[in-house]
């Protein structure tokens, strides 16, 4: 069964690890604000984690949730990391500006899993939440401790504290949220995951996803949340890709794709938003926004018609995966 057949997600979610300060501070007054101006806006979505602004976010986030209505949102977080108390830790620390005087431990077993749940529950000021995602597991990630890490989701008991989560109703929903779509195809052959958030892997500019995982995926029933669909900011202007500055050739794939956008007077970032979803896996984009400016923008570019002629066109000039589905048409 599809994540949205089993409870809605609104179509645009708000992911959340800009309420932490990435790369750039963010006030308390900013960040209520932006998740007010969501909700005003009916985007029902919200997604964030114990490692954004190491702990910041799920502050934040919580404490204008837990004054809205409980069954009018789905809110999504992660278990990975236990966030330790420590008077080290300095501005600017894995790219949080400002983060709060915690360290990320990774911690995938059993009892880390359950611990992460929990200390997440109490930052929050919720008694419930609707999806648990994994957060950064993979051989990208771990690189040689991948191993030692995988061990602890499968036999140290990880998958089977978000299994028991599940069945006891604290959760309503388990999978990955990573970067690298090859961990959850291997995720899918250990336990029952209902849906994965995949950052940055099926996008506008990257669809080596599509085989085998999204197809996997469409025919089992596990939901994708596509999140990142801006790849790190290259697709919206930034210059980042995969959180570090874009290399040549991925500067040079988004010059291609945004003469195609400006041949059709289309916006890339609404082109990268609206893209996604055209699989019949995806369930919802999930995009961040600093402030409810560009939450405002992103809702905007993900309303805006575009001409199916423009994916095809896409298409013709090798821009975009043949099989991939498009907006308004066909694969």
């Amino acid at each position: 069964m599809m994540l949205n057949q089993t409870f809605a997600l609104s179509q645009l979610g708000l992911g959340c690890a800009q309420m932490g300060g990435l790369y750039r501070p963010s006030s308390n007054e900013e960040a209520t604000h932006t998740l007010q101006t969501a909700w005003d806006m009916g985007l029902r979505y919200f997604d964030t984690a114990p490692f954004y602004g190491y702990t910041l976010s799920e502050h934040r986030v919580g404490a204008v949730l837990r004054e809205k209505p409980r069954a009018e949102f789905i809110l999504s977080s992660k278990v990975g990391r236990l966030m330790k108390a420590d008077t080290s830790v300095k501005p600017g620390e894995d790219g949080w500006a400002e983060p709060l005087p915690f360290r990320p431990h990774y911690d995938y077993t059993y009892s880390g899993i359950m611990r992460s749940f929990e200390d997440s529950l109490q930052r929050l000021g919720l008694t419930h939440i609707d999806i648990l995602f994994v957060h950064d597991i993979g051989a990208y990630t771990h690189q040689e401790m991948h191993a030692h890490y995988w061990a602890q989701l499968t036999q140290g008991g990880g998958f089977r504290a978000l299994e028991e989560l599940r069945t006891q109703g604290q959760t309503r929903a388990i999978g990955l949220g990573v970067n690298e779509w090859q961990i959850i195809v291997e995720a899918m052959q250990e336990v029952t995951l209902d849906c994965s958030l995949l950052a940055g892997r099926y996008t506008l500019l990257e669809q080596e996803s599509l085989e085998p995982l999204l197809s996997r995926c469409a025919a089992s029933g596990h939901s994708i949340i596509a999140g990142g669909p801006f790849n790190s900011g290259i697709l919206a202007g930034s210059g980042k890709f995969n959180y570090a500055d874009a290399p040549a050739e991925v500067v040079a794939k988004v010059a291609r794709l945004t003469a195609v956008c400006d041949a059709f007077e289309v916006p890339v970032q609404a082109a990268a938003l609206q893209f996604p979803l055209a699989h019949p896996a995806v369930v919802s984009c999930l995009a961040g926004a600093r402030n409810a400016t560009q939450l405002t923008q992103n809702l905007a570019w993900m309303n805006t018609p575009l001409p199916t002629a423009f994916w095809q066109a896409l298409k013709d000039k090798e821009l975009l995966h043949p099989d991939a589905p498009t907006p308004g048409g066909a694969a």
